[in-house]
């Protein structure tokens, strides 16, 4: 495959930067743990410039579950009641934003949603994202990007991740190679080098699998810090198992979602007498081994840094873990480089609204496997 990810300046003059427009960006992850909500300011030629606020706003308990409920098997009815919810409580995100711009113009909300069903393979990939744009428009007045992936899957990609081309233009300047990794429900890699295509994947689970496991168990979100896991101990047989699953070994391009990676998976991989604990200190080990495993099988040689984001930066023990298992790399935040690991995906998404109405390709083709590039995102009027 000889289409790359297009960086950009490709189409945007290097001269002079003009002081950046503001935007929006807007997603609930897989995790479900709110809506994150980022306002930040993009120079004429893509580059972040600064962010402005940030907010995450949770759901309500009752939408949150039938969020997770949610999937294949779902009633038409109850989707169409859920997007046009998700939708209401995208437009009341934006709006606090809107508030936090002082009166300065807002560009435009982009805005990912939440998605509930991803399906990377069989072919051909399938996904589907909830929340109505049409809703966030009519509750800000503001134009919308959103249905970001749907391009890219008429391009033969997969749709996902996302992430790289941002990744490309927020972190890849210079002429290090360097890996960055989002902690998120699903953990995604992304490959940044100078000499070669910017590239990416699902490496597979990571907060939906550990915080599930967490609220079955102890009736919490999620276990703060890890610490209920580091009081466990891993058991390498189940750890085995768990790496059995044929998706760890296929090549990129691949996605996946929670839809693989389930409670339900898991539970068909468990023993009688397997410590709830030790499930959890297992699986903090499958995330930090298969984490491990793809920055070693395949970024380059002379990558020497692992910049990770996503609410798995702040489980101390998943850290820990990700640093043993990558010795001779330097894992540090994006913080590092002035960007809220957090928000990476909100203020993303932000920028691929920029991509959007900059008519600059927003997906990498040697991460999705789509044909070639493309500018993504359907715009709604405000």
């Amino acid at each position: 495959m000889t289409a790359s990810c297009a960086s950009p300046s490709s189409s945007r003059s290097s001269s002079a930067e003009a002081r950046g427009r503001l935007w929006i960006g807007l997603i609930s992850g897989t995790s479900v743990d709110g809506i994150d909500a980022a306002l930040v300011r993009i120079t004429p030629t893509g580059r972040l410039e600064d962010t402005l606020a940030t907010r995450t706003l949770p759901l309500p308990g009752e939408l949150a579950e039938a969020i997770h409920r949610a999937g294949a098997e779902t009633p038409l009815a109850t989707l169409c009641e859920l997007d046009g919810r998700l939708g209401e409580a995208f437009g009341s995100a934006a709006a606090r934003l809107q508030e936090a711009a002082g009166g300065e113009p807002i560009a435009a909300v982009g805005c990912h949603g939440q998605t509930v069903w991803h399906q990377g393979a069989p072919l051909p990939p399938l996904s589907a994202q909830l929340g109505d744009p049409n809703r966030i428009a009519a509750a800000t007045g503001l134009p919308v990007v959103s249905d970001f992936r749907g391009r890219d899957l008429a391009e033969g990609g997969q749709g996902a991740p996302l992430a790289p081309a941002f990744h490309a233009a927020c972190l890849g300047q210079g002429e290090a190679s360097r890996a960055v990794v989002n902690l998120g429900g699903i953990a995604n890699l992304t490959l940044l080098s100078p000499q070669g295509p910017v590239t990416g994947f699902d490496l597979g689970p990571a907060n939906t699998l550990l915080d599930g496991w967490a609220r079955r168990h102890l009736g919490r979100a999620y276990d703060a810090d890890g610490a209920w896991a580091a009081s466990g101990r891993v058991d390498h047989a189940l750890l085995e198992r768990l790496l059995a699953e044929p998706y760890f070994r296929a090549p990129p391009p691949k996605s996946t979602g929670p839809e693989r990676f389930s409670l339900e998976w898991l539970e068909g991989q468990l023993e009688a007498g397997e410590r709830p604990e030790d499930v959890q200190a297992t699986l903090t080990e499958l995330t930090a081994r298969s984490v491990a495993e793809g920055v070693a099988a395949w970024a380059g040689a002379g990558t020497r840094e692992v910049l990770v984001c996503g609410g798995g930066v702040h489980n101390r023990h998943l850290m820990a873990r990700l640093r043993a298992r990558c010795p001779g790399l330097e894992v540090a935040s994006t913080q590092a480089y002035g960007v809220d690991p957090d928000f990476v995906e909100a203020i993303g998404f932000a920028w691929l609204a920029w991509a959007r109405l900059a008519g600059v390709p927003g997906n990498c083709p040697a991460a999705t496997g789509a044909r070639r590039p493309a500018v993504l995102g359907g715009l709604y009027a405000g």
